[in-house]
């Protein structure tokens, strides 16, 4: 046992798994002890590794950082996630730190941020950067949508009527009525125009 830090990295995109291996592993108490290049490859990899921090990025093909957020902390209770992303609403990373992620900095943030952040998780604190606690402020997340409500969701941004979308989901028009309703109250939303607009500004049907 050396006594470094092991981190794992999951990101999708090559070239910012390599510069994070190359910053990360410069500091004398860091270890990077793997990389992931999709969210399923995070949980087995972690799985494998017992990695004692995870710097996740939400938005990656199979499984996103929150729904492998989820799973792994399921496994490793006492791993850290330190969630580090450019994803520009603040839904993913309300719902990231919502499944158990103790920490969240922007991609913009300077290169000490992210290592400042990853010693402080491990000391047991919550990090928050200012850019992110100023978009949870500013763009306040909307509740968890149920399978169901993503469903009309997506329909009605392709633009289907009510009467289709009952007939698509083999349910009562009046039951899609109760649905959309429900969908503009957790949206904020007064019809749907400013449903679909909320929808596509918060990336809600790409996590």
């Amino acid at each position: 046992m050396n006594g470094k830090i092991k981190i794992l990295i999951a990101d999708d995109h090559t070239i910012v798994r390599i510069g994070l291996t190359a910053l990360l592993g410069a500091e004398k108490d860091f270890e990077v002890v793997g990389e992931a290049k999709n969210g399923l490859e995070a949980v087995k990899s972690a799985k494998a590794l017992h990695p004692d921090v995870i710097v996740m990025d939400l938005v990656m093909p199979k499984k996103n950082g929150i729904d492998a957020t989820a799973e792994i902390l399921e496994a490793l209770p006492t791993t850290k996630i330190l969630v580090l992303t450019s994803f520009g609403t603040s839904d993913g990373i309300a719902h990231a730190l919502q499944a158990g992620a103790v920490g969240a900095v922007m991609k913009t943030a300077d290169d000490g941020a992210l290592v400042s952040a990853i010693r402080k998780v491990m000391r047991g604190e919550r990090v928050i950067s200012p850019e992110i606690k100023r978009l949870l402020n500013e763009d306040p997340p909307v509740p968890e949508l149920s399978s169901r409500q993503k469903e009309i969701l997506a329909a009605i941004t392709s633009g289907r009527s009510n009467k289709e979308i009952a007939s698509d989901l083999g349910i009562r028009k009046d039951s899609v009525e109760d649905y959309l309703r429900t969908l503009f109250s957790k949206l904020g939303a007064s019809n749907r125009t400013e449903a679909v607009a909320i929808s596509l500004r918060k990336h809600l049907l790409k996590i």
